[in-house]
């Protein structure tokens, strides 16, 4: 007699995180990109402002998250506290933030558009709106996913008192501004950076050229960094691992992003859109505007304290070196075509000659480029 072992059905249930984000009674905006200037708000009860959450595939791979959060004229948040890492940057407003462990030593720092900061974990904070007449918007990028689901008790989140020491002491100054360079000078060490947007960045041999500075904000695992690329250019296709939450600071232009299969999908940006490239998915930007293109990423990938996986791996090597990266000799004819027609109605001169000569590709008369690999046929095309 043949006798079939049971089998248990394992009922899905929501994480500890999902459940959490379920009870905030705020929206969740999904996909791969989001124009956060522009976003729908509702009241968020538990810090006092409004809110929606930004859960983007790439970041959802990664195990964080983001949320936009606004503070209107004149008002302040509600005092918080939590185990995650954040780090928040300033979309429009201008205000300031208290932090402490003990009421009777409390420290402020003042923040603009454009300022970029780490919220020091288990420290208490609150966020002012020094506005009277203009709401101040905020994006904060955490690993809160991460963090509530290993634990999976919120009290132990947001009710635990250790001090993180290392990550804030109390110390007067500690979001002055003041840093140094490391790595060779291309890393800035620091815990408040005043303005991303006007920030001083080094040349950038890799990915077609253009200029960027990397972060290392707060001691934190979360780091940041910015790259610019000039009028009339655009970047080399690469992948790399999630969890990139790339944010639009100066420019407008396109990004293509696509798999293996050949799933395209194109996002047109300008300030304050985000998009986080899924896993090893292949992504391209392109600048169609009439000034350079700057973008902030925060992501994994902390030189100082390595956790999770790298998020480069090999992103700026030849793909045909074992890289991550195609260059421009490789690239299916249509890319710069399509690009050539976006800059013509938008009054630009395409600029990539140069781009072309160094990498390899020379254009030819009919416009098309040298002979590109075999892949599957971009939108344009």
């Amino acid at each position: 007699m043949e006798t079939t072992a049971p089998t248990r059905t394992r009922m899905a249930r929501p994480t500890t995180y999902e459940q959490w984000v379920a009870d905030q009674g705020v929206p969740t905006i999904r996909g791969i990109y989001a124009h956060l200037n522009e976003a729908d708000l509702v009241p968020w009860e538990r810090i006092g402002g409004n809110a929606v959450f930004v859960c983007l595939a790439g970041a959802e791979q990664a195990y964080q998250d983001g949320y936009v959060c606004e503070i209107p004229p004149g008002q302040q948040l509600k005092p918080q506290r939590h185990l995650y890492e954040e780090t928040a940057y300033v979309l429009s407003g201008r205000g300031a933030t208290t932090l402490w462990y003990d009421e009777g030593r409390k420290q402020t720092f003042e923040w603009q558009t454009g300022s970029l900061f780490a919220v020091p974990p288990n420290a208490w904070y609150q966020h002012f709106n020094l506005s009277g007449d203009e709401p101040a918007r905020y994006y904060g990028v955490t690993d809160a996913p991460l963090v509530m689901d290993l634990f999976h008790n919120l009290d132990f989140v947001f009710g635990n008192d250790f001090r993180f020491s290392d990550r804030y002491g109390g110390e007067e100054g500690h979001f002055s501004g003041r840093g140094d360079f490391i790595a060779g000078g291309h890393v800035w060490e620091t815990n408040f950076v005043a303005d991303v947007r006007s920030f001083e960045l080094k040349d950038q041999p890799q990915r077609g050229g253009g200029t960027n500075i990397h972060f290392e904000l707060g001691n934190s695992t979360l780091i940041a960094h910015i790259s610019e690329f000039p009028i009339g250019t655009y970047k080399k296709a690469h992948r790399h691992g999630a969890g990139a939450n790339v944010i639009i600071v100066s420019g407008t232009g396109y990004t293509l992003h696509w798999t293996e299969a050949g799933d395209y999908e194109r996002i047109d940006w300008r300030p304050g859109t985000t998009f986080v490239p899924e896993d090893m998915a292949w992504h391209q930007h392109f600048n169609t505007g009439q000034e350079p293109a700057r973008y902030l990423a925060i992501r994994w990938g902390a030189g100082k304290y390595r956790f999770f996986r790298p998020v480069d791996n090999g992103s700026s090597r030849d793909v045909n070196e074992g890289g991550n990266q195609i260059e421009y000799r490789d690239e299916e004819p249509g890319i710069y075509e399509t690009y050539r027609e976006e800059c013509a109605r938008h009054g630009v001169t395409p600029d990539m000659d140069r781009l072309f000569q160094r990498g390899g590709r020379v254009p030819l008369p009919n416009g098309r480029q040298g002979a590109a690999a075999q892949r599957p046929a971009q939108p344009g095309a």
